[in-house]
């Protein structure tokens, strides 16, 4: 125990020191059971380390969450890794961020061969494009799902109302029109913000980074191959305010109609493993590194996509209660985040834009009304549109891209 009774390195709440083999198997039993996105991830990281094992406490835990949404990437693997850290630091980090994230990269890599392969059997084109339809409005019930918390950080000024609603609809048209450079449009939106704050709070100081290596990645495509697999995966891992799901956006232009790795209806079918597959929709990346160059390509994209969320929780968990008190990241948040919000919702248009049969149209509709209307699950939509689509294609209607 520290001076000030707070758990030590490597200790819990209830004190001694967790195995490192513990570690492991615990985050591989999330890795391999986290279907659902992040609210399941952190709904099973709450059970083992608050409520079952108390390695960490409850209030802690929650701060934890807040940081990690503080943090570009995807939060809820961000989160994994710093419960991992919170036991063992460096090594706990780096073997519970492993075993959460690689149950999930070798199944879609494995979905990915048989998805993406030469000649798919017509079952499996069929559900391909039957879960490719439902991709849309997976995309507008995540940003439904994101619009309350975000909201409520601004309700009590109509000020900040008005312009989370300016942020909101600007983020919706960015994705809907300028695909690789929304990044631009979430770095400016959280950046007026942070200066609206500053302006009402002087001499609160900046806790950000300078921003020229985003604007950098976001602003100055690569020409091409394994180099430009890298840089989109970089753009998915490091500058994704919002959620996983606003990769799609970042994604979508750059896979489909910059690089022509993908046509669009193999893109769909690579969003939606990355929705039925267990942890962090970010995974999708992966599919799209398989490609370009085939396993190879799948893991050097996700090593790449997921290398600063271990960079910026090794080198930041340390300081997450001043991050997650820091006006100034708070302000920028308050920028981009409902900037990515309305992002997500936007991506629906292009995802919507993409199909490419008639029979998906009313797939899309009837997922639509399962996420929105019934609250069901991102899974089960997806599932029950392949299986439609498997049906569709046995039939005989086409389901080619």
């Amino acid at each position: 125990m520290t001076a000030g009774g707070e758990p030590g390195p490597g200790e819990g709440v209830t004190g001694g020191r967790v195995p490192l083999a513990v570690i492991c198997r615990e985050w591989l039993r999330i890795g391999v059971i986290g279907f659902g996105g992040p609210p399941a991830h952190i709904s099973l990281l709450r059970r083992l380390c608050v409520d079952e094992k108390r390695w960490i406490s409850a209030n802690e835990f929650e701060h934890a969450i807040a940081a990690t949404n503080l943090l570009p990437g995807p939060a809820s693997t961000q989160l994994a890794i710093f419960c991992a850290w919170r036991l063992r630091r460096t090594a706990g980090a780096v073997l519970g961020g492993l075993c959460f994230i690689v149950p999930g990269l070798i199944m879609i890599l494995a979905l990915s061969v048989l998805f993406f392969g030469e000649n798919p059997p017509l079952w499996v084109r069929g559900a391909a494009a039957g879960a490719g339809a439902a991709v849309a409005a997976v995309a507008v019930d995540a940003a439904t799902r994101l619009m309350p918390p975000s909201w409520r950080r601004v309700r009590s000024s109509s000020a900040r109302r008005r312009r989370w609603v300016a942020y909101l609809v600007v983020g919706g048209a960015a994705a809907a029109t300028v695909g690789p450079y929304l990044v631009l449009v979430l770095l400016a939106c959280g950046l007026i913000e942070l200066g609206v704050g500053r302006a009402a709070h002087p001499g609160t100081g900046t806790a950000l980074p300078s921003l020229g290596l985003p604007v950098l990645a976001a602003a100055v495509p690569a020409a091409g191959g394994l180099a430009a697999l890298a840089w989109v995966a970089f753009k998915v891992g490091a500058l994704s305010y919002g959620g996983g799901f606003v990769i799609i956006p970042l994604m979508q232009a750059d896979v489909v109609n910059h690089y022509h790795w993908m046509t669009s209806g193999q893109f769909l079918n690579a969003v939606a493993l990355g929705q039925v597959t267990p942890g962090p929709v970010v995974q999708t990346v992966a599919a799209v590194g398989y490609a370009v160059d085939g396993i190879g390509g799948g893991l050097l994209a996700a090593a790449v996509a997921f290398a600063p969320s271990f960079a910026f929780v090794l080198a930041g968990a340390p300081h997450f209660d001043r991050l997650r008190t820091s006006r100034p990241a708070q302000d920028f948040l308050s920028g981009a985040g409902p900037a990515a919000i309305g992002a997500i919702a936007g991506s629906a248009i292009p995802l919507g834009l993409a199909l490419s049969h008639r029979w998906q149209l009313p797939v899309l509709a009837g997922a639509a009304v399962w996420l929105l209307a019934a609250r069901r699950s991102t899974v089960s939509a997806l599932l029950g549109a392949g299986a439609i689509g498997v049906i569709v294609a046995l039939v005989g209607l086409p389901v080619g891209s």
